[in-house]
């Protein structure tokens, strides 16, 4: 049985009586029952906080790994995908914004328990389940009930998040996740108090603590939006701090933008700044830096940052030519190349597989 409110963790009562949220650096204090918190899923109910979209989903999908992006993390094997509704941050360029601001109960018309998710991603050929459309760390319950039914399963768990979380909760959340994309929204604390309600270093915090204190691999997204984040300045200063605390060998990924939800007045993001944003980061010291959103074959791929050759062809999220061998190696130099590799990719190329969960209930037996 599914049961859409759950009990929250994270959360202490003030002195007035209020109930306030430590799970994300917004701390939203609620005071009345039945109250909710900016990210619309986290509730007062009673003297306690709840979570109220256990086991309701705005869809089931399964798609192609390099699609979360992750570039490095078993290359070519779909991954099972689904998110919730609701969100942290209250970015006006969300290019999710039907999911990730939604507070309509229809979003969450599919349902299913952790370990159904898990027997179904098993039975569909997944490698690992991703937690994503919105961002998992307001659903961090179920996604960690469902990243531990994926663990007896054999499946490895995926979180594409903005980072946007508290110290405690932080690492409960990690030690569950065996790969991230975590959003780096711009590299200035301007930005993402005007455009996302947030602050820019408890993310940066997400990213030192993902790369020095865990297991989990890690990539990381900057969307370039025109006239907001692209400036040569910030990018330089962004490619710095970024070689200096996460070192060289970190994917990073610089994204097109698309107007959308609040930044319909902004034009999308020419080809050319990606590239621009790309030979700063590698001019930088960076080995991995990739593009997306756009068609660039060159920008897509990965070459060893030894010899300088290709070793992995990626044209949109289709694998061509693979030149690693067992272990991760390049196979023209013997550089390691920095990753989670199987000694041949798989082979699941860009296909968007929409899963019915009614119907795998049927599939799922005992």
């Amino acid at each position: 049985m599914i049961k859409d409110t759950v009990p929250g963790r994270y959360w202490h009562t003030l002195d007035d009586g209020r109930i306030q949220c430590d799970l994300c650096p917004r701390y939203c204090h609620l005071k009345n029952d039945g109250q909710r918190g900016l990210c619309f899923v986290r509730a007062r109910q009673g003297d306690e906080l709840v979570l109220t979209t256990y086991g309701r989903s705005s869809g089931f999908c399964v798609d192609p790994i390099e699609k979360k992006p992750l570039n490095h993390f078993l290359p070519g094997t779909p991954v099972f995908s689904f998110g919730t509704a609701g969100c942290n941050l209250a970015c006006k360029f969300c290019q999710n914004w039907d999911i990730s601001k939604s507070r309509e109960i229809d979003t969450l018309a599919a349902s299913a328990s952790p370990e159904l998710i898990a027997k179904t991603a098993e039975r569909l050929g997944c490698r690992s389940v991703a937690y994503t459309y919105n961002d998992p760390v307001i659903f961090l319950e179920y996604a960690v009930d469902t990243a531990k039914a994926c663990r007896e399963h054999g499946l490895k768990s995926v979180a594409v998040t903005a980072g946007y979380i508290c110290e405690e909760p932080r690492r409960e959340f990690y030690s569950y996740m065996d790969a991230a994309n975590v959003d780096l929204k711009a590299f200035s604390e301007d930005f993402y108090h005007k455009l996302t309600g947030g602050h820019l270093q408890p993310v940066l915090d997400t990213l030192e603590y993902i790369h020095n204190e865990t297991d989990c691999w890690l990539e990381v997204t900057t969307l370039l939006i025109p006239g907001h984040n692209d400036t040569d300045a910030e990018l330089h200063r962004l490619a710095e701090w970024y070689l200096d605390r996460l070192g060289p060998d970190v994917p990073l990924h610089f994204s097109a933008f698309h107007p959308d939800y609040k930044m319909t007045d902004v034009p999308p993001t020419p080809p050319a700044t990606l590239q621009r944003a790309r030979k700063i980061a590698l001019d930088a010291g960076l080995h991995y830096v990739y593009v997306g959103n756009v068609h660039d074959a060159q920008g897509d791929s990965t070459y060893c940052p030894g010899c300088g050759k290709r070793v992995i062809e990626r044209d949109w999220y289709q694998l061509g030519e693979w030149q690693l061998t067992a272990g991760g190696h390049c196979a023209h130099c013997g550089h390691r190349i920095a990753g989670v590799f199987d000694e041949r990719p798989g082979t699941w190329g860009a296909r968007r597989l929409p899963v019915s969960m009614h119907e795998a209930v049927e599939h799922s037996g005992p």
